[in-house]
């Protein structure tokens, strides 16, 4: 099912939650689809088990040959393990750092990218669809070397991929949270493995913080919003993760066998 995230007469975006089962024993995943005087971006689109379900309803929202872009947030299975199937029934170029450009096509059948993969250089864009704007945010080592965030103006959404994230089953994260007291299940634990270091939090917070924001949208779990996104910047600003957290300990000869 889609949920509305903006619609104006000639902008729409439009949030997917629940394409993954919650029994399939994999990590629940949203996916987007930003419109704009009918012209499509598609954001994150997910594996193969979203991808059935989502190419129908795009369908109902969108000519697929009005698909212009899949971005791409980083190189992950739950990002574009459904590349393929997408670079098959569309036309679309997908969009991906360039640390990730050459790996793509490992996705997909020989040829399949040629001369359709953009690469976004380390420092970001701007990318043109319809008559709007998406813009490319910086968001490097959360979690991924090569990570993109995706910031649209017309609607005021930040498209955050890992960053803001709360392990959610699909129907919860359809709600927007407006606080996040208390925190929601999994974003403290997510954050500290996840993301690489307080360094890069407090730089990216201060990147977003120039922004115009309505609301925070990860890839996994609930949108944010209100009073939400500042709780949100302020803790992210002072939390200790990754790096921060590993010691000797952590790099130690293992002494058990993986029971099987």
């Amino acid at each position: 099912m889609s949920i509305e995230l903006h619609r104006d007469p000639q902008h729409t975006c439009l949030m997917f939650t629940d394409l993954v089962p919650d029994d399939a024993d994999a990590v629940q995943a949203n996916q987007f689809l930003l419109v704009d005087h009918g012209v499509g971006v598609l954001l994150d689109p997910g594996g193969n088990m979203s991808y059935n379900e989502l190419s129908l309803t795009v369908r109902r929202h969108l000519d697929p040959q009005q698909l212009r872009y899949i971005c791409a947030s980083h190189a992950d299975p739950d990002i574009i393990a459904s590349l393929d199937r997408w670079m098959t029934s569309t036309q679309a170029k997908l969009v991906i750092s360039e640390l990730w450009a050459r790996f793509a096509p490992h996705l997909c059948k020989l040829g399949k990218t040629d001369d359709r993969i953009v690469a976004i250089p380390d420092a970001g864009a701007r990318l043109r669809y319809g008559r709007a704007e998406l813009w490319l945010l910086p968001a490097h080592f959360m979690h991924a070397e090569g990570n993109f965030q995706f910031y649209d103006p017309v609607s005021r959404i930040l498209f955050s991929g890992d960053l803001g994230v709360s392990l959610l089953p699909g129907a919860k994260a359809a709600t927007p949270l407006d606080t996040l007291q208390p925190m929601p299940p999994g974003m403290e634990a997510f954050h500290r493995r996840y993301m690489v270091s307080n360094k890069i939090l407090k730089l990216w917070v201060e990147m977003v913080r120039r922004l115009d924001i309505a609301m925070i949208v990860p890839q996994h779990g609930a949108p944010l919003r209100g009073a939400a996104i500042g709780q949100l910047l302020d803790w992210l600003d002072g939390l200790s993760c990754g790096i921060d957290l590993m010691g000797a300990a952590d790099y130690t000869l293992p002494g058990a066998a993986l029971s099987l």
